[in-house]
């Protein structure tokens, strides 16, 4: 079905790394969606109202809020969609983001809002007419959920979409809380057990941590987290099958919203190579990146020294007791500037978030170590790095 369902209404579903494609899923999802829920409501709401149920009649308030969701994941896409202008230099693919959080809006109030009807009617419980057309209309309920669920986890899989995904999931959640209103209404109907209050609650609780978990997935690529371990194994791997790359550190990526990743990055390159040379390859690096793997790639040109048995001595040195303190920490940019008395040695150091508090500590190591083992007053000039722009792929 979802591949029929792309093929008749997106053109080339496979070209993924285009925003018009991508817009199109996403649309495809928000209709299908909308079509679903409606149909789920209209007929959960009657079901309810006839039966005296508020565990169905919440049930179907869900779905009212799944297809005001819905509306605002099409809507989403569709802002997404509008190329960079002056005042949007990076474009406007983070409206999928915004879109997501208003979702984890709607849902959230929906959830509070039934979860007073459902406290209301465990203090004044209520009868529930159960019918065979009761179950039926929740086992329908239940079957076309668990298909959303798969439809939009296919959808969100394909183009990378963290609101395609909490779409999918809370889908399977609605499936859960179905399931749930079903259960209490055969048991209240066989053992005369008011149970229909407290079912609803649980219902308004499963609405309420769907809506919890969707705000801090879409809250947090707005406040900026790190790239994913994918697309930092992307760009590493691509960067690494380049000839004269000889290493690469400080690796920045920064999301203006999916389609729209700009990242920055150092390559380290032998010295001795020819710099307009090693110009041209950064450019035709970065033109590929772009073209290929669709990320803004900007390159820093890092020349290293590689033919001075002194300067190799002693970063492998400092290496080895880098190591010996915490074999997290690693350094870069290693550089030796000679004096008559003393030796300065200019570099970067890799430091984990849990590490700030001891950069002096690692610093005094360092000299000291080095100190004893040159014979000679080593200084050290320190950068610490994020170990978050440094970590190994």
């Amino acid at each position: 079905m979802t591949k029929m369902l792309l093929s008749l209404f997106v053109k080339n579903p496979k070209n993924t790394d285009d925003p018009k494609t991508r817009s199109a899923i996403g649309s495809l999802s928000g209709i299908v969606g909308i079509v679903c829920n409606l149909l789920l409501f209209a007929g959960k709401l009657a079901v309810g109202t006839l039966a005296g149920s508020v565990s169905i009649t919440a049930d179907a308030m869900n779905n009212l809020s799944d297809a005001s969701s819905a509306i605002v994941t099409l809507i989403g896409f569709k802002l997404a969609e509008k190329p960079a202008d002056a005042d949007h230099p990076y474009g406007h693919a983070r409206y999928e983001y915004l879109s997501g959080l208003a979702v984890a809006a709607l849902i959230i109030v929906i959830g509070v809002e039934l979860g007073q009807s459902s406290i209301e009617k465990i203090f004044h419980p209520q009868t529930i007419e159960f019918s065979w057309m009761v179950a039926l209309t929740l086992v329908l309920s239940i079957g076309v959920k668990l298909w959303l669920s798969l439809f939009n986890g296919k959808l969100s899989r394909l183009i990378g979409s963290s609101t395609l995904a909490a779409t999918a999931q809370d889908s399977r959640n609605d499936v859960i809380a179905t399931a749930a209103v079903l259960v209490a209404a055969v048991i209240e109907y066989f053992t005369h057990f008011s149970i229909d209050g407290y079912v609803g609650l649980a219902v308004s609780a499963f609405i309420l941590y769907s809506g919890g978990m969707l705000a801090k997935e879409t809250i947090s690529p707005l406040l900026g987290e790190s790239a994913s371990p994918e697309l930092q194994a992307l760009i590493v791997d691509y960067i690494q099958k380049q000839p004269k790359v000889l290493g690469y550190h400080d690796l920045m990526v920064h999301d203006y919203g999916p389609g729209q990743r700009f990242a920055t990055l150092h390559v380290e390159m032998d010295n001795r190579e020819d710099p307009l040379l090693c110009h041209e390859l950064i450019d035709d690096m970065e033109r590929e990146c772009l073209q290929e793997h669709n990320v803004h790639l900007v390159i820093h040109y890092d020349p290293v020294v590689t033919d001075d048995p002194e300067l190799l001595r002693l970063r492998d040195g400092a290496t080895a007791i880098l190591t010996s303190i915490d074999p997290r920490l690693r350094l870069h940019d290693f550089r030796m500037v000679r004096g008559n008395g003393h030796t300065n040695l200019i570099f970067d150091i890799s430091l984990p978030a849990d590490m700030n508090s001891r950069k002096e500590e690692i610093k005094a190591k360092l000299e000291d170590q080095l100190s004893q083992q040159e014979q000679t007053a080593i200084y050290t000039v320190i950068t610490f790095d994020p170990m978050a722009f440094n970590e190994e792929i």
